[in-house]
């Protein structure tokens, strides 16, 4: 209970859960001091039902009142030992947090050995491991798939990229894989190349969306095409070379190939044109720790690998 923003809402939620079973306690004791014999009357609750059908206006059972006395007891003493008073952690310090991270440390120490016996081996050999490999795959759904699929397609238009081609951003060697899993990647296209004027605004953005089609052998308007080359050869190349083939160092895509993180319409090139794009790959290294990542890394690598 520590992500309360301020003081207010812990003593907020101190006095809700204090007062309402205070006054659950004062409620009990008012309905048992009504009738101070608890014996039977004839006295009735003034509702009638079908013309004679009424109710009488006895007590509850001695026993049955005691019951609901019990469940206030109890959640005092909840209270008092588990945290449900604001940031207060109760007497016995639990929360599910904590015995979450116990279970993960038990298996974590129980997995070990294997995990240590995997980091030691080449990735191409891991990748070529059964065990390993099913070790790898629930890792994949546990850690990747909201992003590239849990058969590592990726999603296409939104720019996460398919695992299973041969289409490397960043490279496909066993240690840029390792390298983009341990620390994570960030891509960032900027508006017109960072350079509006040279690219001269939409009507420039549409000539080498028209360029930047015909490298990949896609249907485009030759003269807007050629007007493109220019434009492109003194701004994009910067970051996907003069031949469009792109440049792993900087994450920037092969240009040339049929693959699109972002669809490969004109409408959708020149929206990466004129807005630019933005990508980022969150780094696992404090959350799965070597061993795990060099297990991963090799399923990834199979995945590629294996198609």
């Amino acid at each position: 209970m520590s992500d309360f923003v301020n003081e207010f809402w812990h003593w907020y939620v101190v006095l809700i859960v204090l007062l309402s079973i205070i006054a659950c306690g004062v409620f009990l004791w008012v309905q048992s001091t009504h009738h101070s014999g608890h014996e039977q009357t004839t006295d009735t609750t003034g509702h009638v039902w079908d013309e004679t059908l009424e109710e009488y206006n006895n007590p509850l059972p001695r026993w049955w009142m005691w019951l609901f006395y019990g469940t206030v007891v109890f959640a005092l003493v909840y209270v008092v030992l588990y945290p449900a008073l604001g940031r207060f952690q109760g007497a016995f310090g639990w929360s599910t947090a904590g015995d979450h991270k116990k279970e993960v440390e038990s298996v974590d120490a129980k997995l070990k050995p294997l995990f240590d016996k995997y980091l030691k081996m080449d990735l191409k050999a891991v990748a070529a491991d059964k065990e390993a490999m099913e070790m790898g795959s629930r890792l994949f759904q546990t850690y990747c798939v909201q992003c590239h699929g849990s058969t590592g397609q990726g999603v296409r238009g939104k720019g996460y990229p398919d695992l299973t081609d041969k289409d490397w951003l960043w490279g496909g060697a066993p240690e840029q894989i390792v390298e983009t899993i341990t620390n994570g990647r960030v891509g960032m296209m900027p508006a017109y190349g960072g350079n509006p004027e040279a690219v001269g605004g939409e009507e420039g953005a549409k000539e080498v969306a028209n360029y930047v089609r015909s490298l990949s052998g896609l249907s485009n308007k030759s003269e807007l095409a050629e007007k493109g080359k220019a434009k492109f050869n003194s701004v994009c190349f910067a970051c996907h070379g003069l031949d469009g083939k792109g440049m792993q160092a900087l994450g920037a895509p092969n240009l040339t190939d049929k693959v699109w993180l972002y669809g490969s319409s004109e409408a959708k090139i020149m929206e990466t044109i004129v807005g630019g794009r933005s990508n980022q790959m969150p780094p696992w290294k404090d959350l799965l720790g070597e061993a795990k990542i060099h297990v991963l890394a090799a399923y990834v690598l199979n995945l590629s690998e294996g198609k």
